[in-house]
């Protein structure tokens, strides 16, 4: 398997999504901003990081970038698509997973390990965990706070399509660590090719790293090859 992993002016988690692929044996590729071909590659990975210093929104300028444009295209081929923080809020304003990511309900940049619950494991990146699984994640973002109107929400949890949502550790009351609506984590497209998610899977693919709970979201790729 090749996957791509698009670099943005400001991507910073780039090398962490290499680490992951090649863990589980894919090859992976960086790919700058201003390609216009995605030819070859069976997935694509937008990192997080700080695309265009955040400027606008987070996400507003990388969207617009040349190579989202081969994504889109990517993932009206059902090919797969995964973007991850930054990743996420980029799919978000390119219009390719509904609804936004806001400021923080704290105001603040937060940094931690979060649980995050499998709401669904028939799709590729959750096959591998039990439905209902929560997982030790870390996250690390400004603005995660996912929102969406009042029909869309209805339309996401309607369609099963919650793949992750924010869910308590131990006992703590305060495990929503953003405010996003619905503790949503994560979501996917209609047709179970896009995925974006705030926490890092690829942050937590080694014991070394503290946990391994991400391992199996790469490991659940390495079969999955649209051609």
């Amino acid at each position: 398997m090749r996957w791509a992993i698009v670099r943005f002016p400001g991507s910073n988690c780039d090398e962490d999504a290499r680490f992951a692929l090649e863990k589980v044996g894919i090859r992976a590729e960086y790919v700058w901003h201003t390609e216009r071909d995605l030819k070859g590659f069976d997935g694509v990975f937008l990192p997080g990081g700080f695309s265009y210093g955040d400027y606008l929104r987070a996400g507003a300028l990388a969207a617009k970038s040349p190579v989202m444009e081969a994504v889109r295209r990517f993932a009206e081929e059902g090919r797969y698509v995964v973007g991850v923080c930054n990743g996420f809020q980029i799919l978000t304003e390119a219009g390719l997973l509904p609804g936004a990511l806001l400021a923080n309900l704290n105001l603040h940049f937060t940094c931690k390990e979060v649980g995050v619950q499998v709401e669904r494991n028939d799709l590729p990146f959750t096959r591998l965990y039990p439905r209902g699984k929560v997982l030790r994640l870390p996250i690390a973002h400004a603005e995660g706070r996912y929102y969406a109107d009042p029909e869309t929400l209805a339309r996401l949890e309607g369609e099963g399509l919650v793949v992750f949502r924010y869910a308590p550790l131990k006992d703590e009351a305060d495990y929503n660590p953003n405010g996003s609506l619905h503790d949503i984590a994560g979501i996917v497209n209609e047709g179970g090719n896009v995925l974006g998610l705030m926490p890092h899977p690829e942050r937590a693919v080694d014991e070394v790293l503290g946990n391994a709970d991400g391992l199996p979201f790469f490991l659940g790729l390495v079969k999955e090859v649209v051609r």
